[in-house]
């Protein structure tokens, strides 16, 4: 196709431009996310060959691709940040977009950005796009803590296009509560099932690692803008060393990605209409030829841990849609944040070998180069170009993977003029989601095999086993991580072959662990025997005949719990329900001002290991079966998680200063500890809605008018009335009240009265040979008080 031919609402990239600086180096300035951006987007307006000025003026939309420090809620930013960032950026080089997007987190984002904006500007709706990211992480780090830190706060009016982090599906509590909380310790995992699938020994994989990576240190070597311009050889890739100290097992710190960077880059695209008008020369013009934008499903719904099929299919169907093949292009850049990344495209897809003498990398990669955020393949497409101008007629192409190995976007470019193809994308997406996943537990019991696993090792020597398996049971996946302490597992996992070897499992409150045998796990986590304590950190507990009272002792805290707060009650309620002299528990909450305040949000917001044990919040609120009546004594705020407890508890008395609440709306919270399902069965449900969309207060009359409570007391009376109402149940036959209380759970979720009435139980026929029936019937036909035995 000649360029007179061409539609003029064609997508062109016309210019790409990057910036990057060193600590230490001569120029260095310091300089923020926004203006390294700024700098690459100069570049590029500049790269265009035409007046700089007339272009700027005519940017209608700009896309700012996300750094690490707003790419998850929450994330430090110790210099400060633009609130606006790619409106900042614009106004740094003169534009004033109609538009401004701020693109999802992730690898990916660069070149799935190219790829939308092309088909943007092919459906003119948009005419000269810029986008851009960068990254200043080194700089943040060097200077968070020194006097004269430079304050890169910006506020910048105008709309913008947020589409939030986009972490569905990449992070779960799941994950993290068995230690995957980070990229490093993910990809190990892909990278080690992998090494299981092809047979090789640990040392065979490390040299494949290092012989792949080796060419990738070369081409950082020679590039400006890499962070590590620093040749090394495939031995002193994989060899630890203070410097190359392990991360996750397979890798060491010279095979992952090095985050530590100052870099910007930039991509101008507009039509050729635009072009034309604008003058800039053809000979800048580059044309994406493929393109192709698809989804890995997520970690455990994948079939195979050692490989990313979405991601060969986007690299395969880019190829495709540019109607050429992988021995056609002169230029590779793939995404290499870790190995697997590259094997997993560029050799096991596309059948590439790892020391192709057409390079694997254009930048240097992801190690060496940097792994400059989420906009690393921004720079690999300005190389691309650039390669592709020098060549005119050759191909060149870039594989960003974002997320963990889940996020797969492809571009085909070349010099060769071509008019718009519209992908496939979405028909394979569609094909990809259809995959069948494997089943799965999140509470994990018994024998299993190894499906595939790492170890993770932190900075003091520190190590932690994390395993990918099935149960033998049912063949159902799980996560499990070691024990602190365990050398048997860890030494399996560190120097054998632990894929295929068999190992036990077993859930507890901090997730699923996993040993080397049954009787470790027992040694490791011994089963507890139900009893009372001398004394607790978080509770007192009191006997009194056959009533047992339990006060949450925090009052400074207003009784919130802590995970060792809950695991105290939990323990105090087991041995509860396992004495046979206690008939009834009393719950309260010290001092006068709340019976609980429900969880720790200080000790939450403080970073610290969370928990929560498997009977639930307060060691209540998942109890399968309380056939024992619980009371709760209310003296003052039951809020969220204490208003969940409370909720849970069969009897309430409340004194009149008290006040329920789900207020967890209030602090971005949802009532997840039985709230959401308790309330609307306990109150008409435009209340409860009411209560757990607005976090509206009930005070004690209130509660008491909507069932809520049983009782309400004066001010600073409701343990006394928990008592007296203690003492109502007490005259009753405790085997017909716990058989009460069995009956009302076994036909609790039955809907028909008639059924729920005549369900089978044999409830009954225990009651029927209790000693407790014939004394209550004996008693009252010689007209004496019954003896109770609860037998």
């Amino acid at each position: 196709m000649q360029y007179e031919d061409l539609d003029p609402r064609t997508p062109v990239v016309v210019g790409v431009g990057q910036s990057s600086e060193r600590i230490g180096e001569p120029g260095y300035r310091r300089r923020s996310p926004v203006d390294l951006a700024a700098d690459a987007a100069r570049e590029a307006l500049a790269d265009t060959g035409a007046d700089v000025n007339a272009i700027s003026d005519a940017v209608d939309t700009v896309a700012g691709v996300r750094q690490f420090e707003i790419s998850t809620p929450g994330a430090p930013a110790p210099l400060g940040k633009s609130d606006n960032y790619p409106r900042s950026v614009a106004a740094r080089v003169g534009a004033a977009p109609r538009r401004a997007v701020l693109e999802v987190g992730g690898g990916q984002s660069p070149q799935h950005l190219v790829n939308e904006f092309a088909a943007i500007i092919a459906a003119g709706e948009a005419d000269v796009v810029l986008l851009f990211g960068s990254e200043a992480i080194s700089t943040a780090r060097h200077l968070a803590g020194a006097e004269d830190k430079p304050d890169f706060t910006e506020h910048v009016d105008g709309d913008l296009e947020d589409r939030g982090y986009g972490l569905k599906g990449l992070v779960s509590r799941y994950a993290a509560e068995h230690g995957l909380t980070g990229a490093p310790e993910m990809y190990a995992l892909f990278d080690n099932a992998r090494r299981a699938r092809l047979g090789l020994s640990r040392e065979e994989y490390a040299r494949a690692m290092a012989e792949l990576f080796a060419p990738f240190t070369r081409v950082a070597a020679k590039n400006p803008h890499a962070a590590a311009r620093v040749e090394r050889d495939a031995a002193e890739l994989v060899t630890p060393t203070e410097a190359n100290r392990p991360i996750a097992d397979p890798y060491t710190r010279y095979v992952v990605a090095r985050d530590q960077v100052n870099q910007g880059a930039a991509v101008l695209l507009m039509s050729v209409a635009a072009a034309r008008r604008l003058g800039v020369p053809e000979e800048k013009w580059v044309f994406l030829h493929g393109h192709a934008d698809l989804r890995e499903r997520d970690l455990l719904d994948r079939a195979d841990l050692g490989s990313g099929p979405a991601s060969v299919m986007a690299a395969e169907h880019a190829l495709d849609v540019a109607g050429v093949t992988a021995s056609d292009m002169a230029t590779f850049d793939f995404y290499s944040c870790f190995p697997v990344a590259v094997f997993n495209t560029a050799v096991d897809g596309l059948g590439l070998a790892a020391d192709d003498p057409r390079g694997l990398t254009l930048t240097g990669g992801l190690p060496f180069f940097g792994g400059a955020g989420n906009n690393y393949s921004m720079h690999a497409v300005a190389e691309t170009v650039q390669r592709a101008r020098t060549a005119p007629g050759t191909f060149g192409f870039v594989g960003a993977n974002g997320g963990m190995l889940s996020k797969y976007s492809v571009g085909v470019y070349s010099t060769t003029p071509v008019e718009w193809r519209p992908d496939r994308s979405a028909a394979l997406q569609t094909e990809i989601d259809s995959w069948q996943a494997p089943a799965q537990t999140n509470k994990a019991n018994g024998w299993a095999t190894i499906e595939t696993y790492t170890v993770k090792h932190d900075r003091k020597g520190n190590r932690t086993g994390i395993v990918v398996g099935r149960l033998e049971a049912d063949g159902r996946r799980f996560l499990a991580a070691t024990t602190k302490g365990d050398d048997d597992i860890l030494d399996l996992l560190s120097t054998e072959e632990p894929i295929g070897q068999r190992v036990f499992v077993k859930w507890t409150p901090r997730g699923n662990r996993v040993t080397t045998t049954e009787a470790r796990m027992a040694d490791l986590h011994p089963a507890r025997v139900p009893g009372f304590r001398d004394r607790y950190d978080n509770v007192l507990v009191r006997r009194d005949g056959h009533v047992l009272e339990i006060t949450i002792n925090r009052p400074d805290q207003r009784n919130s719990l802590t995970p060792p707060a809950n695991d105290e009650l939990d323990e105090v309620f087991d041995a509860f329900f396992a004495d046979p002299d206690l008939w009834v528990a009393i719950l309260t909450g010290a001092g006068d001002k709340a019976f609980s305040a429900g969880n720790d949000l200080i000790w939450s917001a403080g970073g610290k290991p969370m928990w929560v044990p498997e009977n639930g919040f307060g060691g209540l609120t998942s109890r399968r079966s309380l056939l024992k009546p619980v009371i709760a004594a209310v003296n003052g705020f039951a809020m969220g998680g204490g208003c969940e407890i409370a909720l849970t508890c069969h009897l309430v008395v409340a004194d009149e200063t008290a006040q329920f609440a789900l207020s967890e709306v209030k602090v971005g919270l949802i009532a997840g500890a039985g709230g959401l399902v308790r309330l609307p069965r306990a109150v008409p449900p435009k209340l409860a809605n009411e209560m757990i969309l607005t976090g509206r207060r009930l005070t004690a009359e209130e509660a008491l008018q909507h069932g809520l409570v049983n009782r309400v007391v004066p001010a600073g009376a409701a343990l006394d009335g928990a008592r007296a109402l203690a003492q109502e149940i007490l005259a009753a036959s405790p085997t017909s009240v716990r058989i009460s209380l069995r009956v009302m759970e076994e036909t609790q979720g039955i809907t028909d009265t008639v059924e729920a009435v005549t369900h089978p139980t044999d409830a009954v026929d225990d009651l029927m040979l209790s000693e407790d029936m014939i004394e209550g019937l004996t008693a009252f036909a010689q007209k004496r008080r019954p003896q109770w035995k609860n037998r």
